[in-house]
């Protein structure tokens, strides 16, 4: 059996933040804004897993209003989603990342980005793509006020 499941997030720029994008510091005047460490291509991720799985979404999982989440690195959230899909017989087959942003430039980045998110889903890098785009100056994200990303998975029940 498999499923396919899809993931959006979208934050804006915010001063005094680390610019975390699949688990990869990366250099920018900006950070992103948001109760964890907003990083938008694991959040967009978080939710292509959970879906997949019909498992809700991250903020069933990772409330804002929870405390213990405040300025956590995203990789935690992954990490504890890959056991519960594990739990029930799930797999990552691969997966299929899209940044969507005027900047930064992810090219210089986007191999370990790649790396970060094949490690994080205990799968080969092959299986993990990372790509980026930008509007053209269109919208929140041509006005380069923040980032967004989206997420699609295949998951694949263990033993099909």
């Amino acid at each position: 059996m498999i499923r396919v499941g899809i993931g959006f997030d979208a934050h804006q720029f915010a001063k005094g933040r680390n610019l975390m994008l699949g688990g990869v510091m990366v250099p920018h005047e900006f950070g992103l804004a948001g109760h964890s460490d907003a990083d938008v291509l694991l959040h967009a991720l978080a939710d292509a897993l959970l879906g997949a799985a019909g498992l809700g979404d991250i903020g069933s999982y990772f409330p804002d209003s929870d405390s213990r989440w405040k300025d956590a690195a995203s990789s935690i959230f992954i990490r504890t989603i890959l056991e519960e899909l594990k739990s029930r017989g799930w797999r990552v087959s691969n997966a299929d990342l899209t940044l969507i942003a005027q900047a930064p430039r992810l090219t210089p980045y986007r191999e370990q980005i790649r790396a970060s998110i094949s490690t994080l889903l205990e799968i080969s890098p092959d299986g993990v793509n990372v790509k980026a785009t930008t509007t053209d100056h269109l919208g929140f994200t041509g006005r380069r006020e923040g980032i967004a990303a989206q997420a699609v998975v295949l998951l694949q029940k263990d033993g099909s």
